[in-house]
């Protein structure tokens, strides 16, 4: 034993190391205990145990083993640092878990290891598993594989990688252990639901025997997708999500369906190697004369290209080979085959064969002209298995050449082709411009002359339409008769699109509904906006605005034949919508114009004398000014203009009127190009004059701005040209240059203008030559360098004129149009084709350039001279090419075989060669613009393998030829495939640093890449490892730039793979460049700033300076680039010379500060507090504050913070902080709002500045703070939890600083939180800050604790003052004195407040801590205590503090509620809510005089209810609602409508709209003034309230789902508005009978609901509802209510004899019979009468007495009883409504009763009657009296009639003053009789003193808004009704009970009745009658008999007696009086 002492001293973790058994098991045992008590996932304790965890799985003891097992589990789950333990742990449960004999092991162990999955670690898991199955083991094999099968069935394919499993499937089939095979079935059905079919192929060469078995089980599979049960911790939210699909069905079915089965066989294959395999003479082969030879080459292709899947190589050679077979041989069986073996290669290749489509699609489409079945067959597998590895997009150009092939096989062919392809498109990838080449040509093919080519034609049309939807395709079908369109409208609905029902269906659905919003769904992300713009009719201009940069840009390969058709198209595109009008002869015109005009005016036009001329044009000027639109006939009216003189007018001033009229006809009138044609030719003749100059400029910008720039600028260009006037080519030149800049530059022919331009450039006046070159000069604006071109031919002079003109351009970025748009938009196709291609602006002035087609020159003898032997002749080769291209200048993208020639000799041996060659690709890329990009993967991938060259200047050249590339093509196509992957593998030093360059630089411009870049990441990796330096280097640089795209997870992710070591570095290089990861670029802010610089599209194109520049200031992850790049460079600052960036975002960020600092974001707050409780973000809660919460912030602020400011608030140097709070508090008043909206965020960010080191900031931060929490509560703002939680605990923090001036500011921060947020919820987070390490901070939050009882009293202390005091308590033995006397002092605090009871609340303390208190008290005593306490209030106070006992009456959770509603009013803005004021402990009926109208209270009638009520923690619960929604006013007028729309909401099956509505009517019945609105709408709101009730009580109870919170906020809600409804007696007594019925029938089921009592807060609801239904009976009309209860009553004794609820019926009908004889005046008992016949047909009295309980018929005599005592004999003349009455059993029973009562003179009443006065005649029987009193007492005996019986005592003693009740009395204890006099006086006092004493209707104080409100103050009016004096004794008799009461034991408080007698409580309840006082009050008095006489002496005391505290003067007494006078008349 003497060795077990010694290991039981160990710690914990040196136990678990031990090399004893025992002390292990002890230790694991212990470690198990440690590990569950562990709250806080990231505490440190975790990482004590991190490197014992794999022993705890190791042990070799296999007893002690489990408990570690058991313990590895428990840790695995909770701490934050298990992940690290992974590798070791799992391998660990692999090798000595898995193989142990017991099955509890082998369970644990998979539990470990499906627990290192949850907490995201699945792959190293799956690593060590696999590893497994290579074990010699086979019970570990089958363990491994138990586990994977587990894993993937609980956590689903996307987490468990499944191509590895199935990998070695093969092998685990063929193991000789049985036991290995079965359990690889049961994993290969596993893989099989959630992969289905894909698992075939690769499973295809296993024993046939268990193949078959497999598929028997295969085919036993549910057909469902599975789903995964189980989830990773970052995806709990998906938890909640399937288990409400669950409950919804298959509502979500079909969306999951597609999601699951996501992995392809392919993916799942081994590639194989074919090229190595080909017969080594195949090449000769296939050239062979012989058929037979060809065949056999063919087939062993065939043969080889039947593998699925095939490795990548170089397959250019063998498609050569095939091509040419399909082109060009004769037999067709074998243009079949090799039609075969092409489809097997592009099957077996997929995107890998994408580059050869281009060279094989014209072939094989153009062979489409064979006839025979098979090779067709053939033929269109093939090209339909090549248009899967390539895009639309890059063959359309081949396609739309054969397009217009004469035969009709090939066009039918064809167009089926396109049918096919299309119906693998989507919206998103059949964009505009790839739509609108295809249907011209298509539309031609259906007036095609052969049926098949038409029908062909109509079905690829039907499915475009089906596609992308009728908005997208109509405007390119305007020509088509209805016939045509029907067909193609007919096709459409046969069409079943490829991506079913996700794309196809839902497009199909919208489309054809006339729907204006959207048109097709389907379109991905970015492509969205383009449909929406183009189905609006509306601004149409704005589309291109979000898409400029947008989605993969795809080139303009669209014009066809490549003419330059596209201008006309153009114009077409713009006639469709625009004024079209015949030309009109003279006569009509005249006619028309004669009809407008005045007819002088007419007649004057052609006068001789020029001033009548002028007349006549002011007078047609203003005639034309008051013509409306639609009336201006413009034709007539310009004619008439044109009319002799007409432009030959020689008067300068009529001729100026004459131009100024036609820009006016042109702005005022709808102007068709027909008007435009008839003056252009005058106003260009007119444009040079110097005079009217002007004056046309302007008539034609008019003209321009309603026929359209492009149209009018080449009619003006043409006939300034055509004539000789060089003036007036000049300013012709000159308006158009202007007019560019203002309409823009879409839709203008640049061809036109070029040969133009040339014409002026070679004329021989200087001026037009000028105007050409700034002419030029706008257009480069638009078109970039490219334009150039043109003009290289120049004479040198010129052409340095034009480049100095260009090069005053270089930087600027083209003007917005201002001019243009409002017309645009309306008019047509054009626009709509902008909206859609977002490369239009900046591309389409390319496309418009004339194309030369170059295929024709490169013949197969340049092809041969660039590939020959001699260099000398391969350059001549490549020289000839270089004069091809240069030659002309623009070229279509076909060049035949040039591509395979150029890439052999970028690897040609002689440098000068490779240079040469490169220089042509760069000319090449130029000249053929965005086309170029079809040609990335063949020849631009290439390049980049250059940049891997040892020659400097070859590299060099290498990266400015892909730069050129990268230009014209984006880098979509580049970062696409697997090729750029495969470049960075090569371990190239040269290419690695090159490549990872270019990318550093290219990657920041861009906004989105394609998801292959991740394939880059691991060589990225290994290139920061790499041994070269500047490899290193780059890949540092280039790593921000990876992130800024994958994201930092994704990253983090793939280091997965990597060594441990290089793990480690990879990450810490990773962490450090999240610090510096650049934004992503913004989208660019308007279509019109779009790049200059050729064809290259808006989103890659920094500017047309060399890109090095431009990128320059992006390369480096320096801060000012960084502060550049999170600016979001739009193009515009992008085009900008690169140099000037940074300036330009200085510039920016100066104008910035302008702005207001925190933006208001609708329902921001909201949705964050959201996020985080549904844990999409991490809680704010941390020991020291991580990167990620930094982040987080960052983010959330990003959308509410101005920007600048953001930068500061999270730059790494502190000034900048102090820089920002300077800001912030500066901006506080002035954006309140702001302030208020951001408040989280704000608090969170100061919360990160208490972790910093610097006290300035510190300083600063708290000084705002005080600022900030005045202007809260001035704003009477009130904190969210969310806000306090994340808040209050750092700042506790700062309460323990060292340096005093802080703690002191932190005091007065704390001080003023109170306002803001309530004291009792202070608490809890100040009690926290006692437990700190910090004695300071001990210390002050002990102080803080102890003021806060003092001010706000026992309340705050939560969760109950003794669970608070027995911890503030545990202080008085501190080490620290300061902490000790803080502890001490606030105890005896709350001795001052609560006396002796202080010894029970603090529980047991030891000696010594006692003897310390005790003196602490006495010291305490010493002190003079003459003032009141003074007391800060939490909120308004209502209780007088009458003496030092009384105090403990202060602030009963009831109170609560004013604040609360303040609280709650002010959020909603309401003026009147009261302020929250400090003032001395008091009666507050100042705060009450002076808020009239927050309280709605009767004052007379505020009776009901008991005293104690103050001390039970809460009545009505509140909502917790946010700031409540629009008031009523502000909606609408207070009109029915919108009442009854918002009552309509209250039956909402959706709680917020519920609430939300309810808060609207409970904010109008609160105001008296408002309250009226509700009148005529009271039945229909209760009825949507039940209806409410019911819905809570079957559905929202019953759904797991609903958070019981918001249900328990709904019904708090309900409650509330039907207590301030039956306030309002008018509004109450407007229910009826049938209302009523339900609504009480829901309010008692919603009692008796066992559901609601479990819940927290479920007591208090139903408390509420108890005062509820009091309100309801006294409030409604009584006959109605009456009516209502007994028909209630009635239905429910028919369902059930005797339950509960009929119970509850028949104690509401008891208290309605106390009611009576207050209200028998007011009741309709004819109708009464009528019920109770009913009823008692229904039941007879004998039916009733058979009844289990005598309840019913009790309750129906006391009823009748007491009408007949009211009433009398006259009761029987109320039988009326009764048909027969003489039948009634009630006429009987009455007629009984009345002749009972005869008999007696005085009428005797039923002993039930709560009433109880029974009056007794002296003649009545002795015995009868004697009985009487028994009764009597037997209740005051009894514990739940106690009241009652008093009551009826007193009755009775008042009746007959000389009873004798002494002999009842001798036979009781002592304690009895006094208690029971006690009991007299009281209610003597009470009904003499009239005084009632309502109870304050408490409030939970976790409640933040109510809809109830509350009385006004504890101890109310106290005064007669009828204004008598009341004399002080009432007053003191009342304090005396008061104070008697402070001493009451708290633990009674929970002692309450049980809920259903609640009810069945007096109607006027006493001060002192409540039952739990009583009892509470019997412990007391047994205490002893003296003391008690004491206090009866006590109250029979005067005034003057001096007995009583100060407070209590007479004076006092009047001036109390005299206030509540006040405030009953002001409430009158």
């Amino acid at each position: 034993m003497g060795d077990d002492s010694e290991w039981m001293k160990l710690p914990v973790d040196q136990k678990c190391e031990h090399k004893l058994w025992k002390a292990r098991l002890n230790g694991y045992e212990e470690a198990l205990k440690i590990f569950q008590k562990i709250k806080d996932e990231k505490s440190p304790e975790w990482s004590k145990f991190l490197g014992l965890i794999k022993k705890f799985v190791t042990d070799s003891n296999a007893v002690v083993q489990l408990k570690g097992l058991e313990a590895a589990l428990v840790y695995v789950e909770n701490a934050h640092v298990a992940g690290k333990t992974t590798g070791e742990v799992v391998s660990g449960v692999v090798s000595k878990v898995f193989n142990q004999p017991k099955a509890k092991a082998k369970e644990l162990g998979i539990e470990i290891c499906l627990m290192y999955i949850e907490i995201e670690k699945g792959e190293p898991v799956q690593e060590e598993l696999l590893k497994g199955l290579d074990n010699k083991n086979p019970k570990i094999i089958v363990a491994c594989i138990e586990t994977l099968r587990k894993a993937l069935s609980e956590f689903g394919s996307k987490i468990i990688l499944l191509k590895p499993i199935i990998k070695v499937l093969p092998k685990l089939f063929e193991s000789r252990e049985k036991a290995v095979r079965d359990e690889a079935k049961l994993i290969a059905v596993e893989i099989y639901k959630w992969i289905r079919d894909a698992l075939r192929p690769p499973l295809q060469n296993i024993n046939s025997v268990q193949l078959k078995e497999i598929e028997e089980e295969w085919v036993k599979l549910p057909t469902g997708a599975p789903k995964p049960t189980r989830f990773l911790r970052s995806q709990q939210e998906l938890e909640a999500k399937l288990e409400q699909q669950q409950s919804a069905g298959d509502a979500e079915g079909g969306d999951d369906g597609d999601e699951v089965p996501q992995i392809d066989a392919y993916e799942l294959l081994e590639a194989a190697e074919i090229l190595s395999k080909l017969p080594k003479d195949f090449y000769d082969k296939i050239e062979a004369k012989k058929w037979q030879e060809r065949k056999e080459a063919l087939e062993a292709v065939e043969v080889l290209v039947k593998n699925p899947k095939l490795e990548a190589g170089d397959y250019a050679d063998l498609v050569k080979a095939l091509k040419k077979v399909v082109g060009k041989d004769t037999n067709v069986m074998l243009v079949a085959l090799a039609a075969k073996c092409l489809t097997g290669l592009a099957v077996g290749l997929r995107k890998k064969f994408g580059q050869y489509a281009g060279h094989v699609v014209p072939t094989i489409l153009e062979k489409f002209k064979e006839k025979k079945p098979q090779v067709v067959q053939a033929l269109q597998e093939a090209i339909d298995a090549i248009f899967l590895t390539t895009t639309l997009q890059n063959i359309s150009e081949d396609v739309l050449a054969v397009m217009d092939n004469k035969n009709p096989t090939i066009k039918q062919q064809t167009s089926l082709f396109i049918a096919r392809s299309f119906r693998h498109c989507t919206a998103a990838t059949l964009p505009k411009s790839l739509l609108k080449p295809f249907c011209a040509a298509l539309l031609k093919h259906i007036n095609d002359s052969a049926p098949e080519v038409r029908d062909a034609a109509f079905e690829a049309l039907g499915t475009a339409l089906k596609v992308v939807g009728e908005k997208a395709v109509n405007p390119f079908l305007v020509d088509v008769d209805k016939l045509k369109l029907d067909k193609i409208k007919e096709c459409s609905e046969k069409v079943e699109l490829v991506h079913g029902k996700k794309a196809g269906l839902a497009a199909e659905k919208k489309e054809f509904k006339p729907a204006p919003g959207r048109t097709v769904s389907g379109a991905a992300g970015d492509k969205d906006t383009k449909d929406i713009s183009a189905s609006k009719p509306g601004p149409l201009k704005k589309a291109p605005a979000t898409k400029t940069g947008g989605p993969p840009k795809k080139g303009k390969p669209t014009v066809p034949g490549g003419t330059g058709s596209a201008g006309i198209k153009n114009k077409k595109g713009l006639e469709t919508k625009e004024i079209v009008e015949p030309e009109l002869s003279v006569e009509v015109c005249e006619e028309k114009a004669s009809a407008v005009l005045p007819a002088t005016c007419i007649q004057l036009l052609d006068s001789s004398n020029w001033k009548e001329r002028l007349a006549c044009m002011e007078e047609f000027q203003k005639a034309v000014e008051l013509m409306d639109r639609t009336e201006m006939p413009c034709q007539a009216l310009v004619r008439m203009l044109a009319k002799k003189p007409g432009w030959k007018e020689t008067n300068f001033q009529v001729m100026q009127m004459k131009l100024h009229i036609v820009a006016l006809i042109a702005q005022k009138g709808n102007f068709s190009k027909t008007s435009a044609q008839i003056v252009l030719d005058g106003l260009v003749d007119k444009i040079g004059d110097v005079k009217c100059g002007n004056n046309a400029k302007e008539a034609m910008t008019a003209i321009a701005e309603t026929c359209m720039l492009p149209w009018t600028a080449e009619q003006v260009m043409s006939m300034a040209f055509s004539q000789k006037n060089p003036k007036n080519q000049s300013e012709t030149l000159n308006w158009l240059s202007n007019a560019i800049k203002e309409f823009g530059f879409s839709g203008l022919n640049v061809k036109a203008f070029i040969s133009n331009v040339k014409t002026a450039l070679a004329a021989t006046n200087p001026s037009v030559r000028t105007s050409a070159i700034t002419l030029l000069g706008v257009m480069y604006l638009y078109v970039g360098p490219s334009l150039r071109m043109f003009f290289e031919d120049e004479k040198p002079a010129l052409l340095s004129q034009i480049d100095a003109e260009f090069e005053k351009m270089q930087g600027h970025s083209p003007p917005v149009p201002t001019r243009g748009i409002s017309k645009h938009s309306t008019s047509g196709a054009d626009e709509g084709e902008e909206g859609d291609e977002p490369d239009d602006g900046g591309t389409d002035v390319v496309d418009l350039l004339p194309r030369t087609e170059i295929s024709d020159k490169i013949t197969s003898e340049l092809v041969s001279k660039i590939g020959d032997k001699n260099w000398k002749i391969r350059k001549e080769g490549l020289d000839e090419v270089a004069g091809i291209i240069n030659e002309a200048k623009f070229i279509q993208p076909n060049i035949g075989e040039l591509p395979t020639a150029l890439k052999s000799r970028l690897n040609d041996s002689n440098k000068i060669l490779v240079q040469q060659t490169l220089n042509i690709l760069q000319q090449l890329a130029v000249a053929m613009g965005p086309n170029i990009k079809q040609h990335v993967k063949n020849l631009g991938i290439p390049i980049i393998t250059v940049l891997g060259d040892s020659k400097n200047n070859v590299r060099a050249a290498a990266l400015a030829t892909v730069n050129a590339w990268a230009e014209q093509t984006g880098m979509k196509e580049w970062l696409e495939g697997e090729d750029l992957s495969e470049e960075l593998k090569k371990e190239n030093p040269f290419l690695r640093q090159e490549l990872l360059g270019w990318l550093a630089e290219k990657l920041p411009t861009l906004r989105s890449t394609p998801t292959d870049l991740i394939l880059c990441v691991p060589h990225l990796y290994s290139c920061l490892e790499d041994r070269n330096g500047d490899v290193r280097k780059k890949a540092q640089d280039a790593l921000p730039f990876f992130m800024m795209h994958l994201g930092y997870e994704k990253m983090a992710k793939a280091t997965g793979k990597l060594k441990p070591t290089s793990k480690d570095q990879v990450l810490a290089m990773l962490e450090k460049a999240k610090a510096n990861m650049p934004a992503k670029p913004a989208p660019p802010a308007k279509a019109t700033s779009k790049p200059v610089g050729g064809s290259a599209p808006a989103k890659f194109q920094p500017s047309s300076a060399p890109v090095e520049d431009s990128v320059s200031s992006i390369g480096e992850p320096r801060p000012d680039a960084k502060k550049a790049k999170t600016l979001g460079i739009s193009s515009k600052a992008k085009s900008a010379q690169g140099k000037k960036v940074p300036n330009k975002t200085s510039l920016k960020e100066d104008e910035d500060k302008s702005g207001p600092v925190f933006i208001v974001v609708p329902n921001g707050k909201e949705q964050r507090m959201k996020d985080e409780k549904g844990l999409k973000v991490l809680k704010w809660n941390f020991t020291t504050p991580r990167d990620e919460y930094i982040e987080q912030l960052k983010t959330q602020m990003s959308s509410c913070v101005a920007k600048w400011l953001q930068d500061e608030m999270f730059h790494s140097d502190f000034q900048h902080h102090n820089k920002a709070l300077a800001v912030m508090v500066d901006h506080l008043e002035s954006e309140k709002e702001g302030v208020i909206g951001c408040l989280d965020l704000i608090l969170k960010w100061l919360t990160l500045r208490f972790f910093d080191t610097n006290t300035s900031v510190l300083m600063k931060a708290l000084e705002y703070l005080k600022l900030l929490f005045t202007l809260l509560s001035e704003e009477e703002y009130h904190l969210t939890e969310n806000e306090a939680s994340s808040f209050i605990p750092y700042l506790i923090l700062k309460v323990g600083e060292p340096k005093d001036v802080i703690r002191k500011d932190v005091r007065a921060i704390l001080n003023r939180m109170c306002l803001v947020y309530p004291a009792s919820k202070m608490f809890p987070f100040i009690m926290e800050g006692t437990k700190s390490k910090n004695s300071k901070q001990r210390a002050e939050c002990l102080e803080e604790l102890g003021c806060l009882i003092e001010s706000y009293g026992m309340n705050v202390c939560q969760p109950t003052p003794g669970k608070a005091l027995k911890e503030i308590a545990i202080h008085i033995g501190d080490r620290d004195n300061a902490v000790r006397n803080a502890a001490l002092n606030t105890i005896v605090t709350v001795y001052n407040v609560h006396g002796d009871q202080v010894f029970k609340l603090i529980g047991t303390l030891s000696e010594k801590d006692m003897s310390m208190l005790e003196e602490r008290i006495k010291r305490s005593a010493k002190r003079p205590s003459a003032a009141p306490i003074k007391q800060v209030e939490e909120k308004p106070q209502r209780t007088q503090n009458m003496s030092s006992n009384a105090n403990m009456l202060r602030k009963g959770p009831a109170e609560d509620m004013s604040s609360k509603l303040n609280q709650a009013r002010s959020m909603s803005g309401h003026p009147e809510a009261a302020q929250m004021v400090r003032r001395e402990f008091q009666l507050d009926l100042d705060e009450i005089e002076n808020d009239n109208g927050t309280v709605r209270c009767e004052m007379p009638e505020l009776v009901q209810h008991k005293l104690d009520d103050i001390f039970e923690p809460v009545l009505i619960p509140e909502p917790k609602i946010r700031a409540v929604s629009p008031h009523f006013d502000d909606m609408h007028s207070n009109t029915a409508s919108t009442i009854n729309f918002i009552i309509s909401q209250v039956a909402s099956g959706d709680i917020n709209t519920s609430i939300q509505a309810l808060t609207q009517i409970d904010e109008v019945l609160r105001q008296e003034d408002k309250a009226e609105a509700m009148s005529g709408h009271i039945d229909q709101f209760l009825i949507a309230t039940f209806m409410q009730l019911k819905l809570i009580y079957n559905t929202h109870m019953a759904d797991e789902k609903l958070e019981k919170d918001e249900i328990i906020k709904l019904y708090s809600c309900i409650i509330g508005n039907m207590i301030s409804l039956f306030q309002i007696e008018s509004l109450a007594r407007e229910a009826s009978t049938g209302v009523l019925k339900d609504l009480m029938y829901g309010l008692i089921t919603l009692m008796l609901d066992s559901r609601i009592e479990d819940l927290e807060e479920g007591q208090q609801v139903i408390r509420s509802v108890n005062l509820l239904v009091v309100k309801v009976l006294e409030k409604s009309d009584q006959t109605n209510i009456l009516s209502a209860l007994l028909v209630l009553l009635q239905d429910s004794l028919l369902t059930t004899a005797s339950s509960p609820k009929s119970e509850l019926i028949m104690k509401c009908l008891w208290r309605m019979v106390r009611l009576l004889p207050d209200t028998i005046n007011s009741i309709n008992l004819d109708r009464i009468l009528l019920d109770i016949h009913i009823f008692m047909k229904v039941f007879p009295k004998e039916k009733l007495k058979q009844c289990k309980s005598d309840f019913p018929i009790r309750t129906l005599k006391t009823l009748l009883h007491t009408l007949c005592k009211l009433k009398g004999p006259k009761i029987l003349d109320h039988l009326t409504m009764i048909d027969n009455k003489n039948e009634s059993e009630l006429e009987a029973h009455l007629c009984r009763m009345m002749k009972h009562s005869m008999d007696q003179t005085g009428s005797k009443s039923d002993k039930e009657t709560e009433k109880g006065a029974s009056r007794i005649d002296e003649k009545s029987s002795k015995a009868k009296v004697n009985d009487f009193l028994a009764e009597i007492f037997k209740k005051i005996g009894s514990k739940e009639n106690t009241k009652e019986g008093l009551a009826e005592l007193y009755e009775y003693k008042k009746k007959y003053s000389d009873a004798d009740i002494e002999p009842f009395l001798k036979n009781s204890s002592q304690f009895f009789q006094s208690y029971v006099e006690r009991g007299l006086r009281v209610i003597e006092m009470e009904r003499e003193g009239k005084g009632r004493i309502p109870t304050s209707t408490g409030i939970s104080p976790q409640m933040e808004v109510t809809c109830v409100p509350a009385p006004t103050s504890s101890v109310s009016s106290i005064g007669n009704t009828n204004g008598e004096e009341v004399g002080p004794s009432v007053y003191l008799e009342r304090l005396k009970i008061l104070r008697q009461r402070c001493g009451l034991d708290n633990t009674k408080q929970d002692d309450r009745p049980p809920l259903t007698s609640l009810l069945s409580k007096p109607a006027v309840p006493t001060v002192a009658s409540s039952t739990d006082m009583l009892h509470s009050k019997l412990c007391q008095l047994r205490e002893s008999r003296e003391q008690h006489q004491h206090s009866d002496l006590d109250s029979n005391q005067t005034p003057s007696s001096g007995t009583m505290t100060t407070s209590s003067s007479t004076a006092n007494i009047d001036d109390l009086k005299k206030r509540l006078e006040r405030i009953k008349s002001s409430r009158k």
